[in-house]
């Protein structure tokens, strides 16, 4: 029997990774069940979701031409039309003021130390590393920036992270060629 992409099977739960499991199809090929299409939601351990000789329905998503066979359970799954699978808790969805522990007004002020041991964003509004977005209310934008924005905005917050460094280093020892007795 060939295996194609798109077909439903059924098969038997041989081992288990931390990075998926492993089903035996029919006639003995072995297609792998990466973690991340293991469930809707979000999968820690695959030990948690299978267990060795379960038997498990799966979408064939991919066949390599070396042979290796990708397996989906979560597609496999049948639902009405037009509903969307639940949506993942995302670790930056804490609600207003960012992460755990950190308090910021809307301009991202720390106090006067300008922060505890994290970035000091112009406009940060509640920390998490997320750019703030003053007209959806501290909300990150929908647009994804490019790896070019990123870079750019890397090396410049670096860049800040390294003069303030530098002056207060300069400063403890009483300024730059300061004689040592």
């Amino acid at each position: 029997m060939a295996i194609e992409v798109g077909a439903k099977l059924e098969g038997k739960v041989t081992g288990i990774t931390h990075f998926g499991a492993f089903v035996d199809l029919s006639g003995g090929v072995t297609g792998l069940v990466h973690i991340s299409e293991i469930a809707d939601n979000y999968v820690k351990d695959v030990k948690d979701h299978l267990k060795i000789d379960d038997v498990v329905t799966v979408k064939v998503i991919n066949v390599d031409k070396d042979g290796k066979i990708g397996l989906s359970i979560k597609q496999a799954v049948d639902r009405p039309e037009g509903s969307a699978p639940p949506q993942r808790e995302r670790s930056g969805d804490r609600g207003p003021g960012g992460f755990g522990g950190r308090t910021g007004g809307p301009s991202g002020d720390r106090g006067p130390s300008g922060g505890g041991g994290g970035f000091n964003r112009q406009g940060g509004g509640g920390g998490g590393g997320r750019p703030f977005n003053k007209a959806g209310g501290g909300k990150p934008g929908f647009g994804k920036p490019s790896f070019e924005d990123k870079v750019s905005r890397f090396l410049k917050d670096s860049e800040e992270r390294m003069s303030s460094l530098k002056k207060n280093t300069e400063s403890k020892r009483g300024g730059r060629g300061a004689k040592r007795d």
